[in-house]
Parts: C-alpha cells; sequence; structure tokens
C-alpha cells in the first residue's frame, strides 16, 4: 500500500521541529512541595487571626497562588507550547465567568431568614 502524501511518521520515529519534552530536575519538585507547605502553614495561621471581613480574600489570594504553583510547575505548564497556555488561560476566564454568575446571584437576592 502506497503511503500518502503528508503523513506524519510516529512521534517515537519523529525528528522534526518539535522540542523535545521538559524534564524538571528533582530539587523543582522538592521546591514546589516546601513552598506548598509552607503556603499551607500560611493559611492554617491566618485562618487563625481575626481579619474581619479579609479573611475570605487573604484565604483566596493564598489559594489562588498555590493553584498557580502547581499549575505552573508541578503541572509543567510554565515550560508548555502556547496551546497550552491559552487552554490553561481559557479555563480560568471560564472560571471566572461562573464566579461572577453565581455571586451575583447570591448578593442579588433578597434573603427571608424570618
Amino acid at each position: 500500500m502506497p503511503q500518502q502524501q503528508g503523513h506524519q511518521p510516529d512521534h517515537e520515529t519523529y525528528t522534526g521541529h518539535a522540542a523535545p519534552p521538559h524534564q524538571a530536575p528533582l530539587t523543582a519538585y522538592f521546591v514546589v512541595f516546601f513552598a506548598l507547605m509552607a503556603l499551607t502553614v500560611l493559611t492554617v495561621w491566618v485562618s487563625r487571626i481575626d481579619l474581619g471581613a479579609m479573611n475570605t480574600g487573604v484565604a483566596l489570594a493564598i489559594a489562588v497562588v498555590k493553584a498557580l504553583v502547581v499549575i505552573l510547575w508541578f503541572m509543567h505548564v510554565i515550560h508548555s507550547p502556547r496551546l497550552t497556555w491559552i487552554v490553561v488561560i481559557c479555563s480560568f476566564l471560564w472560571l471566572a465567568v461562573l464566579f461572577v454568575l453565581t455571586f451575583s446571584d447570591y448578593l442579588t437576592r433578597h434573603w427571608n431568614i424570618y
């Protein structure tokens, strides 16, 4: 059977312009682990301080930093192609849309408790 024009060989034999996959050193995983542990300790410490209305905001800010550390370094997005970045950014934009819609519904309701 003749080979079709434009057919790409399998990824094992392909030696084109594709960059080799990034391999992070073991120390990077330890740095990420200790950063996440430090942020977890910070979360617990901040939760025991009375910041008034700022408690939720500070906890969410720490959670966002932890999520960014996991996504960028643990999941290797920082070394990924642009298409992966577009997917990750679009996912966060969609999450923001869902939060805005949820909180706008929650904040505009008239709660009749009694």
